[in-house]
């Protein structure tokens, strides 16, 4: 009786493995399939080089992104800047008035 007890536990354990890989293989099987892939990743060349904007100063389109992000918001500051200053008159001269000349005071 026990010989048939560990041929009946043997073959529940291969049955039950067997399940478990079919299983796990069409899962990995499905997972694989869901994998995104690097399709954009890496290697390809996209356009035209980027250039610092220094060494090309008249063509923006040309320029690194971050050179024309730093070009860009030092204009507009310049811009708000030297606007504020036109508008809002600039300095105002304070005229002070002199004392009144005395006779012995030339």
């Amino acid at each position: 009786m026990a010989a048939w007890m560990v041929a009946a536990r043997q073959a529940a354990s291969v049955t039950a493995s067997r399940i478990s890989s079919k299983t796990v293989s069409s899962s990995a099987n499905q997972a694989s399939k869901l994998i995104q892939r690097r399709g954009l990743a890496g290697g390809g060349d996209h356009g035209p080089p980027k250039v610092n904007c220094w060494k090309d100063p008249l063509s923006p389109s040309k320029w690194k992104e971050e050179h024309f992000v730093i070009v860009s918001l030092a204009g507009w500051g310049l811009a708000i800047y030297g606007g504020f200053k036109l508008f809002s008159g600039g300095k105002k001269e304070n005229k002070e008035e002199k004392a009144p000349e005395t006779a012995h005071t030339k």
